[in-house]
Order: C-alpha cells, then structure tokens, then sequence
C-alpha cells in the first residue's frame, strides 16, 4: 500500500532544465574555460551540486559553487517553468489522503521558491534537502528522514524522479520506485535501474496509487 509519494524537484515537480545546464555552462566558462555540452551535463542531474563540480575541479568546488548559485538565482524565475499537472496531481493526492513529499539535492531556500511560483508549496507536508541529511542521494537517508517526518514505512512510500539517483535512493530506502519518462536524461541509463514504474505524464501517479491500493 502506498501511504506517501515522495517527488523529486528539478525535472519532475517544476521544469529547471534549462535553469540548470545555463548555470552549470556559465560556471565551466568562467572558471574553467570549458563549454561542456548538454549531453554531458545532464548525466549529473540529481546529485547534490558540490559533487558534480567536485568532477570539473575538485580543489576549487567550493569556488564554483558560489559562481553557480549566484547565476542560478539570478536567472531562476525566468527559466523556471511548470511541469503540466503536477499542481492536480498534488491536489488530487491529497484528496485521496495521500502524504506528499519533497526529496531533492537543492538547496532548501531556492527549491521552496521554485515551488511557490506555482502555488505548491503549501502542499508539501515534508521537505528534505541536502542541509536535512548526511548523505544524500542515491543514498536512504533522504527518504528515510522524509518517512519519519510523514510517520509511514519507507516500504509505504512511492519515490518519483527523473534521474537513476532518485531510482536507487528509492531502493536503497526499501521504497518502490517511478521514473518519469519526460527526463532529458537518457532513459535506458535510468531503466538499467530497473523502476517498478515508468510513466508519461505526472497525471499517472494517481493510477498507480490507485492500483496499488485497491488491488
């Protein structure tokens, strides 16, 4: 039985995509001199941001990431875009008395702004960041914490992610695991991971609920 769905944020709640691979290009270019494609950048979505500037340049990541945040926060509500009906579908769980969760690797203050140009915010009953945990994802600790908060077993809880982190922390956590197939990561990569769902459209969480609850 699902009792709690927990989403991730960027590429599955709210559309950051092109937020994220501007800010990450406009850091490489300043301190690195590099212009790293798309292609690349999109293999790290989902991990905490340190690390995957930790990849470029590992001495001087804590440089970068004052460059990125700086960018990213000044570009944010511009190329921040509503993934079509997450806000229902968040609605729609809460009317069926479903918990609802937020397990991301952004930070707390700009990934609660992210969901208040869309009215969301108020609908998250648990928000886990990476200042709630020792180690984020892919590991356990960001769903376990997110169950503690919302007093249901991992094993009740539904992760929804677009990236093989939010897959395997999911599993790690002992939860069951959906994959939205509009990621702009390559989905074989993702499916590798073996999701027990992979869905189109946010819409579908319902169904799934649905099915696992009335079986």
């Amino acid at each position: 039985m699902i009792k709690a769905v927990l989403f991730d944020l960027d590429g599955t709640l709210i559309d950051t995509n092109d937020l994220i691979i501007q800010s990450f290009k406009h850091t490489f270019q300043k301190h690195l001199n590099k212009d790293v494609p798309e292609s690349e950048i999109v293999l790290y979505f989902g991990e905490p941001l340190i690390d995957t500037l930790a990849r470029y340049d590992k001495d001087n990541a804590h440089i970068l990431i004052q460059t990125y945040r700086a960018h990213n926060e000044a570009i944010h509500d511009e190329l921040t875009k509503e993934i079509s009906g997450a806000k229902e579908t968040l609605k729609e769980l809460k009317a069926l008395g479903i918990k609802v969760g937020v397990v991301t690797s952004k930070r707390r203050g700009i990934a609660e702004r992210g969901l208040k140009l869309f009215n969301m915010l108020e609908m998250i009953d648990a928000f886990i960041t990476p200042e709630d945990t020792v180690k984020h994802k892919p590991e356990a600790e960001p769903i376990e914490k997110a169950c503690g908060i919302l007093d249901v077993n991992p094993s009740e809880a539904l992760m929804v992610g677009d990236s093989h982190f939010d897959i395997l922390c999911g599993k790690n956590a002992g939860s069951k695991t959906c994959v939205v197939r509009y990621t702009v990561l390559p989905l074989d990569k993702i499916m590798a991971y073996s999701p027990d769902y992979s869905i189109d459209n946010i819409k579908e969480i319902i169904d799934i609920v649905r099915k696992e609850n009335f079986k």
